[in-house]
């Protein structure tokens, strides 16, 4: 009977932790681009590699010379054309290392019960402001960010440096207000900016229902560490984006948890 030597695959620890991690990083591209436009590049760009590898063994030296050409700044094409979904890439890195996922030990150990306390305070506000929002239905997109990225935020902004307050909110989602088209971006304990032109998501798997203000408070979840409450004003029905994801009719019961959570 024969036999088969297996003695030429040493397996160690790293090789499977190398395997588990490219496997998880691979994982997670897929999450960032699914439903997306870049899906489809994707697609695109691998058929063009296939493509390349085809003539090239055939000897088609025009398409060869070609194809080469592009394959040589694909390094930068790729770049260029996933910079979008590269930088959210990056955002889940430094936000999974973040100490801030740790936060609750730090609560734990230097005065959790205060803690809380102020940040009931900071959200209580904005919490009262969406009830009104949502009886009036009238439609809302308040962003909340851990970093403010002036350069970002401010180029379609109209800067307001201003307290939490839940009549300013409310003044500002008026319909005769001049701020109320756009988003009110909130970082810390102030409203840094109103009437803020944010960038759409490119996810084409949404519901119909979905308008320019939730494509936007996605959209921005997608781009940058931030968090959105979208308010319809066609339902007044409240929803809550977070790294390009949203939940829909939330309760503010479920609206109060997550801003303990994230804000």
């Amino acid at each position: 009977m024969q036999s088969f030597d297996f003695s030429f695959l040493k397996v160690t620890p790293f090789d499977v932790l190398d395997v588990l991690l490219v496997a998880f990083i691979l994982y997670q591209l897929y999450n960032l681009i699914k439903g997306t436009i870049a899906a489809n590049i994707f697609i695109g760009l691998t058929i063009i590699c296939l493509v390349y590898v085809v003539v090239d063994r055939l000897h088609m030296r025009m398409l060869s010379y070609i194809l080469g050409n592009f394959m040589k700044v694909g390094i930068i094409a790729i770049v260029v054309v996933f910079q979008q979904e590269i930088r959210r890439f990056l955002l889940l890195v430094g936000k999974n290392a973040s100490f801030q996922r740790n936060r609750e030990w730090w609560r734990y150990f230097f005065g959790k019960k205060e803690a809380e306390k102020n940040n009931y305070a900071r959200i209580k506000p904005i919490i009262d402001a969406c009830k009104t929002l949502k009886q009036t239905r009238t439609g809302a997109l308040i962003v909340f960010v851990k970093y403010y990225d002036e350069q970002f935020y401010q180029n379609s902004c109209e800067v307001l440096e201003s307290r939490i307050s839940k009549r300013l909110l409310e003044s500002i989602f008026q319909k005769n207000s001049p701020l109320h088209d756009g988003a009110v971006v909130i970082a810390g304990n102030r409203i840094k900016s109103a009437s803020c032109i944010l960038p759409l998501t490119d996810k084409t798997d949404l519901p119909a229902q979905f308008g320019l203000r939730h494509r936007a408070g996605i959209g921005v979840t997608e781009a940058n560490d931030a968090t959105a409450i979208i308010i319809s004003e066609e339902t007044g029905e409240l929803s809550y984006a977070k790294q390009g994801k949203v939940k829909i009719n939330i309760s503010f019961a479920e609206l109060e948890k997550l801003l303990n959570k994230d804000f």
